[in-house]
């Protein structure tokens, strides 16, 4: 049965939280919002009980490599399946299958698998193709290997949309590099978001990256040059211009809680969007894994190369979204960084909101922020396939 009305749940609406509200579900799309409750249940709707838990839009992670121990540049399609399932297990309903740097044999076989996959995803759906790299710069690597990294070709990258079209919806670059505004047009002219990162990009070249069509900062603060009083950079460049919104890694490891509660204050929830940048290990844990073509360990859930630098993370989606909140950001704001404003991102306009005649992606989350079940487009996922 499609039709559903969910009942006894504090609703995350856009700018407040609606207690003990019911919500009706018909053919995939919210249909109601109340907050009376039913005496007696519609026919042709199933009833569900929410248990006075939180009811939130599906959250959307715009930049994730891979989970359960599946990366997604491996190239093949359970990869691909495999994120899907862990991202909807943890409260994920959309997200972008990011790419590192790699050969282009490797970034087309990925491209090739995500394409077969729309439409089969058993989890979250995926909403196109992340490209962080290969045009990073090698300065402000961290993680991203050295022996793929080049400078921008506009030829190259041709190929590339030849091959993803349309699914190609974010591209990170470093815009300093020989062809980078060039590179930055030609993005424009596809209707994607440009994003900046791992680039050693002054306040100067920044600014003019963001005047040419960049809008877009990968994983704030992290893999690029830092604020100095006398040398202000990219970060404060990205600050200064009301168009670009900010990622940021919830993790208690890439960000210091006052520089989350910075980035807030200065963009707001509108500005920032809540990441993974999971790699593999998420939904396993410590161990030695392969990233990236790095050897990486993962300790205490902190995963690092060898000399130390930080590579990805382990962060799940409810649990980024629990630590926002415990870092002093209200519950509406990081719900908002989590699904509306990427879905503003990236052009969806019917997800990211619980509102009349959007999609019914709904997760219900307890007091823990654990996922209680994930919904998408008005159907309840089964609960083996959200297990992790």
């Amino acid at each position: 049965m499609n039709n559903k009305i969910i009942q006894h749940v504090n609703v995350l609406l856009p700018h407040q939280i609606l207690p003990s509200a019911t919500v009706w579900i018909a053919n995939g799309k919210v249909e109601r919002i109340e907050t009376q409750e039913l005496k007696k249940f519609e026919d042709g709707y199933e009833p569900i009980d929410g248990k006075g838990m939180w009811l939130i839009p599906g959250m959307i992670d715009v930049h994730i490599h891979g989970a359960n121990g599946y990366d997604m540049m491996d190239g093949t399609e359970a990869s691909i399946q495999e994120v899907s399932r862990a991202c909807a297990a943890t409260g994920c309903t959309s997200f972008l299958a990011t790419s590192v740097s790699s050969t282009m044999e490797d970034l087309l076989n990925m491209i090739h698998s995500v394409k077969f996959m729309i439409g089969r995803e058993q989890g979250a759906r995926i909403a196109g193709i992340h490209l962080e790299g290969p045009y990073l710069n090698p300065r402000r690597k961290g993680m991203q290997n050295e022996k793929y990294l080049r400078h921008p070709n506009l030829e190259e990258m041709k190929l590339i949309f030849q091959e993803a079209g349309s699914l190609i919806k974010m591209v990170t670059i470093a815009p300093e590099l020989p062809g980078g505004l060039e590179l930055i047009s030609f993005l424009k002219e596809q209707d994607v978001v440009i994003a900046i990162a791992h680039s050693d990009a002054t306040y100067e070249e920044a600014k003019l990256a963001f005047a040419a069509g960049a809008s877009h900062v990968t994983h704030c603060f992290n893999g690029m040059r830092p604020i100095h009083h006398r040398d202000p950079g990219l970060i404060v460049a990205a600050f200064e211009e009301p168009h670009v919104s900010l990622q940021a890694i919830v993790d208690q490891v890439h960000l210091h809680p006052a520089i989350i509660r910075l980035m807030h204050r200065l963009k707001g929830p509108e500005g920032m969007v809540l990441i993974t940048d999971a790699l593999q290990a998420m939904g396993l844990g410590d161990g030695n894994y392969i990233f990236g073509g790095h050897h990486v360990t993962v300790s205490e859930g902190i995963a690092r190369l060898a000399d130390g630098t930080l590579a990805s993370s382990t962060v799940t989606m409810n649990e980024a979204l629990r630590l926002t909140v415990v870092n002093g950001i209200s519950m509406t704001d990081a719900v908002h960084m989590a699904s509306t404003t990427p879905a503003r991102i990236l052009g969806l306009p019917h997800k990211g909101k619980i509102e009349v005649g959007y999609d019914a992606d709904l997760i219900l989350l307890d007091e823990r922020y654990q996922v209680q079940w994930t919904m998408i487009e008005g159907e309840l996922l089964r609960t083996e396939t959200c297990n992790i």
